[in-house]
Order: C-alpha cells, then sequence, then structure tokens
C-alpha cells in the first residue's frame, strides 16, 4: 500500500533541490502517518566513504541490542545535498521525547537523517547546509507550519542529554530556515540547464555522445549511459577539483572537462 507522504519528492523538486528516490519508498514504513506537525533533523554519526553510506540502514534498520527496525527516517541528506527519499510511512527516528507538548516524534515529525559523523569538529559543507534549510523550508510552507516546528533530535528527546544530534546550533537553522520561507535568505543558485557553450547539465539517466566525452573524462568505460558508476566517477573528478561533489556535469564541471580534453567538446 502507499503511505500518506507521496507528496514529498515534488515539494523538494519544486524547491530547486536534487531528489532520488528509493525503490519501494511509497509503500516503506512502520503504518502511516498521523497528522504531521513538523521536521526532525538528525545526522548519522557515521564516518563511511561515499555519498550516502548509511542509505541502506536507513532503509533496513541497524543491529543491535535491542535491534531497531527500518525505515530509521523518511528522507536522508547526503553529503552532497541530495535528498534521497526512504520512506512515505512512519518511520522509527524519534523515540521518546517532547517538543511544542508533541509527544508522537515518530507519528508526527517528519526525520531527515544528514550524513555527517556528528564529531565535535565535523565539517558541515555550506552546499549540504543549504539544501538542509531549503529541504526544511520546503516541507514546513507545504505542511503550513512555522520554523518553530523544526526540531532538533536532541531538543525533543528526553530525558536531556539522550541524544546529541545534530550537532550544529539549532536556533541558528531555523533562523536560516525562516529566512528561505520570509525569500530573504541567500540560497545557492540552481545548477543552470546548459554552459555558456550549450553543453547540457548532464546527470544520471542520461545518454549519448557527451555522456561518453564525460565518461572519458573520468575514467569509466565509455558506453554513453550516465548510471550509477558514471555518477560515482563524476563525484571523485569534483572532488579533486574542489568542486561540488554532487555528480552532475554542470558549466563548472564542463569547463575542467574541456580543459581537460581541449577540443573533444563544441
Amino acid at each position: 500500500m502507499a503511505y500518506k507522504l507521496t507528496w514529498l519528492p515534488e515539494v523538494l523538486r519544486q524547491a530547486g533541490l536534487k531528489v532520488a528516490e528509493t525503490d519501494g519508498w511509497v509503500s516503506r514504513g512502520n503504518g502511516d502517518m498521523g497528522k504531521v506537525e513538523g521536521v526532525m533533523c538528525h545526522h548519522t554519526g557515521s564516518s563511511g566513504s561515499g555519498n550516502m553510506p548509511t542509505l541502506n540502514m536507513l532503509k533496513a534498520g541497524r543491529r543491535g541490542n535491542p535491534p531497531l527496525p527500518g525505515p530509521l527516517s523518511q528522507l536522508g541528506l547526503a553529503r552532497d545535498g541530495t535528498y534521497y527519499v526512504i520512506a512515505a510511512g512512519r518511520a522509527n527516528h524519534a523515540g521518546r521525547g517532547s517538543w511544542r507538548g508533541i509527544t508522537t516524534g515518530n507519528s508526527s515529525f517528519i526525520g531527515i537523517e544528514a550524513e555527517n559523523e556528528g564529531a565535535p569538529r565535523s565539517e558541515w559543507p555550506d552546499w549540504q547546509m543549504d539544501a538542509y534549510r531549503r529541504g526544511v523550508a520546503a516541507i514546513l510552507r507545504y505542511l503550513g507550519k512555522g520554523a518553530e516546528m523544526c526540531c532538533g533530535h536532541r531538543e525533543y528527546a528526553k530525558p536531556d542529554g539522550r541524544k546529541i544530534d545534530p550537532r550544529f546550533d539549532m536556533d541558528v537553522f531555523r533562523e536560516g530556515v525562516r529566512d528561505v520561507m520570509r525569500g530573504v535568505a541567500r540560497i545557492r543558485p540552481i545548477v543552470p540547464a546548459a554552459d555558456d557553450t550549450g553543453n547540457p547539465t548532464l546527470e544520471r539517466g542520461a545518454r549519448g555522445d557527451l555522456v561518453v566525452l564525460v565518461q572519458t573524462a573520468v575514467g569509466v568505460e565509455p558506453d554513453g549511459v550516465f548510471g550509477a558508476a558514471t555518477e560515482a566517477a563524476v563525484r571523485r573528478f569534483q572532488l579533486r577539483l574542489g568542486l561540488r561533489p554532487d555528480g552532475v556535469v554542470g558549466p563548472k564541471t564542463w569547463e575542467h572537462i574541456r580543459g581537460a580534453h581541449a577540443g573533444l567538446v563544441a
């Protein structure tokens, strides 16, 4: 069956955010949500490699004593700012607690798990935080709620001190969400559809000769199909160059590909 949060991907895309829908997310959940009152922010506490190393755990749950069955959140926010849509139903992300008198966290809050190791000095890339604020703002706007209905897991969890995530200032974060909702925030620009030479922005799912060119530049089998391996290779290429590692070949990435293959790109 399809659960009620099927609107999530479209709301995020309308906010200009990159969205990846995981297989089976529409019918994934521990039952359906109740009345959705807000958004709860988390970090994953993971130091694994890759863009979203905790994705499978967020879908399936975690082992332990006691184990916690998945899904563990409705959304996963990857290191590059991509939102992975995990579940349209209820997720085990909140536990016991209270925020503004609401004690039914799993049923009342959409959980976002942001990929970050959560150490005291862990860095949060500006593109990830930009996506975090914009995603929360888009959801709250859809729900007809204000920024005060965004809470951190550590703020909600009882007894006090039971949780530490997310490890950034939630008051500052809420003010940033509020600015996005009021239209006064400075946000990262959306990747243009093409660069100044006419090369289109390419991402997973693209096909053709330009994909072959990209694959040659980033060192994968040039089959003309922009799949998962090509996306991962583009991320590595972007990281080496100090670009946002989002796996999308936009104008800045095209500029470096042209430099590496002078004369091959029109």
